[in-house]
Formats: C-alpha cells, sequence, structure tokens
C-alpha cells in the first residue's frame, strides 16, 4: 500500500482532480429527497431536483432577509444504489434507489427548511425534502469530465485506486456518490463535469 494524503478540508472536497485522492468528508447538511427509478426516463427523478433547487433558493432568500449571511446554492449530488447489487449497472436504472441532495449552510435550521419546503410541495405539487445531517467519513473521489455515460472508466479506475490502498467497499453501506458540477443545461455533454465520489472501509 502506498502512502496517499487524505484531502480534509471542506472546500477542497469539491475540487477534485482527474487524478483520484483520499478525502474525509465531515459532517454536513444536506436538503433531500429520496426516489427510485431511471433518472432519464422517471418524472419522480426530475420533480425530485425541481423541489430540491426551489427549497434551497427560497432558503437562500429568507436567511438574507432575515440578515443572516449571503450564501450561494449549492451543486446537485446523489447517492445511488440498489438492493440488488447486479442491478446496479449503466445499462439497468430502473431498479436504482437514489437520494438527490443539495448541500446547504450551518446556519440552516429544520424549522425554516420543513416551512419552506411544505410550502413548495403545496403549491408546485413536488416532494416535500427534508433536511439531514450527513457524515460520509473516509471516502476517495476523482473528476470525470464528459458526458455520465461515460462514467464507467472513471469509476473503475477509482474502485482500483481503493483496492490499491488497501480498503474496500461495498454498495449498500458505503453508496455511489455523485456531485455535479454544472449541469446539461449549461454545458455541452463534452464539458459536463462531476466528482465521483465512494467511502471506503478497511479490510
Amino acid at each position: 500500500m502506498t502512502t496517499t494524503t487524505v484531502v480534509q478540508r471542506t472546500d477542497l472536497l469539491y475540487r477534485a482532480t482527474k487524478t483520484p485522492q483520499l478525502v474525509q468528508v465531515p459532517r454536513l447538511k444536506f436538503l433531500c429527497v429520496d426516489g427510485h427509478g431511471d433518472p432519464n426516463t422517471s418524472p419522480a427523478y426530475v420533480n425530485t431536483v425541481q423541489a430540491l433547487y426551489s427549497v434551497s433558493y427560497a432558503a437562500k432568500f429568507a436567511v438574507q432577509k432575515a440578515g443572516g449571511t449571503a450564501v450561494k446554492v449549492s451543486a446537485l449530488e446523489g447517492l445511488w444504489w440498489a438492493e440488488d447489487l447486479s442491478t446496479f449497472s449503466a445499462a439497468d436504472k430502473s431498479e436504482w434507489d437514489w437520494t438527490m441532495m443539495i448541500r446547504q449552510h450551518d446556519t440552516l435550521t429544520g424549522d425554516l427548511v420543513e416551512r419552506l419546503a411544505e410550502q413548495v410541495a403545496l403549491k408546485k405539487s413536488m416532494p416535500a425534502a427534508r433536511l439531514i445531517s450527513f457524515e460520509e467519513g473516509a471516502a476517495a473521489q476523482v473528476l470525470h469530465v464528459g458526458p455520465y455515460a461515460t462514467e464507467a472508466p472513471t469509476i473503475a479506475r477509482l474502485h482500483e485506486f481503493i483496492r490499491q490502498q488497501g480498503f474496500t467497499f461495498d454498495g449498500h453501506r458505503h453508496k455511489h456518490h455523485e456531485i455535479y458540477l454544472g449541469g446539461p443545461r449549461r454545458s455541452a455533454p463534452e464539458n459536463l463535469r462531476t466528482i465521483i465520489r465512494q467511502p471506503y472501509a478497511a479490510r
């Protein structure tokens, strides 16, 4: 096993490079919604993403109006897994489970989020988001540049890096994590930038 520096600064966790690296992810706050099915064809997935952004922007403006710190709405993130891990492949996404998330500022309270989420859910007929505290811990991550459909080699390279460091993981306890820096509406497919993160454990 080679000695590898572990990134622990929170600001650097969202600045991955094409070279895999180990990271230590602290407890962070996220607005999230759970779902199931192919994100490319599921109306629930589209509604989930819209709900997360709607509540996140509403929270941003509510905090600023109350005299709080002006914050930027963070990137969309997703945890992905399947009950039957043999179905967790790019060829069959219909059986995927997912939790879509947007990171929130530490000062945001559950009461405010609950109120805003209820308003968005009623007004726009979208799923109600919830605020969670999530500590991912030890993980490895790498930057993928290009279409989402071409992630497989990047993911395989990240997994091999984890094994070379002497660690292991499974698809239930250590969920596949993606962070979308931008999106298809703002970037051409070949320019999409996605951080792929995989939590791991000691053997």
